[in-house]
């Protein structure tokens, strides 16, 4: 996949969360690692990407097309993807088959049998062979979370889009989902995803996309960015995070 910003910005109130990001990535992307310090943008900028969020300024594309910039047409776009987020999001009265089936039934019209089986299928694939009557008070977080993977898998999103998917997870569950996001990839999954976890993708990122106070300070292939960063704020960024690992 292509990714390109162009001049976006987006404002909450008097605060830029996206001040001016301007970023292309290569076409044959296909796992993009938002990295930079906590307040740098990246969530703002995955939501963006991902049609939750319509920008106030600039220009985003996809592959060479245009991202809507009306709310009606953001809302048609943002059915194409997948979101993984951090909190899991599953609906708590709901099993596990259930909140994947659901929203195939409800949001992309799919029929029952169908919806059932495609989440039989995929949660098993993600190893929740056996769990999918329970309910997500009943599960672990490693299983919550790919619990969540599996329903935004569900619909065969264009994108997945993940936004700090272990941050709320002990060391074991986190391995346990990366290991998910791996396997993923390697099966050929378009990603982007905003992570901390730098040395998991520094294992299956293509291209970074680094940001610091709503700008882009590189967007470069991942190992030429691991191996010398070019600015400044990536290399402290790197070295904070591996003095104590």
């Amino acid at each position: 996949m292509r990714l390109e910003a162009r001049d976006v910005t987006k404002r909450f109130a008097n605060h830029a969360a996206l001040d001016g990001a301007t970023f292309s990535t290569a076409g044959d992307a296909g796992v993009v690692a938002l990295l930079g310090p906590s307040g740098g943008g990246k969530s703002t900028l995955l939501r963006v990407l991902g049609c939750l969020l319509v920008p106030d300024a600039g220009e985003v594309l996809i592959d060479g097309e245009t991202l809507p910039h009306d709310e009606a047409g953001a809302l048609l776009a943002r059915r194409r993807n997948g979101f993984v987020f951090q909190g899991y999001n599953l609906f708590p009265h709901l099993s596990a088959l259930e909140n994947v089936a659901l929203p195939l039934r409800c949001v992309h019209s799919m029929a029952a049998d169908a919806a059932e089986a495609r989440g039989v299928e995929l949660l098993a694939r993600l190893g929740l062979e056996g769990q999918e009557k329970k309910r997500p008070a009943e599960m672990s977080g490693g299983q919550q979370q790919r619990a969540a993977i599996a329903r935004a898998l569900a619909p065969r999103p264009r994108l997945l889009l993940l936004d700090e998917p272990t941050s709320a997870l002990d060391p074991v569950m986190t391995a346990e989902v990366l290991d998910v996001v791996r396997e993923l990839a390697e099966g050929g999954q378009q990603i982007v995803l905003a992570t901390h976890e730098v040395s998991f993708a520094r294992r299956v990122a293509d291209w970074v996309i680094f940001m610091a106070a709503g700008r882009v300070e590189e967007s470069r292939p991942a190992k030429e960015f691991f191996e010398a960063p070019g600015s400044t704020l990536a290399q402290q960024y790197l070295e904070g995070l591996s003095r104590y690992r």
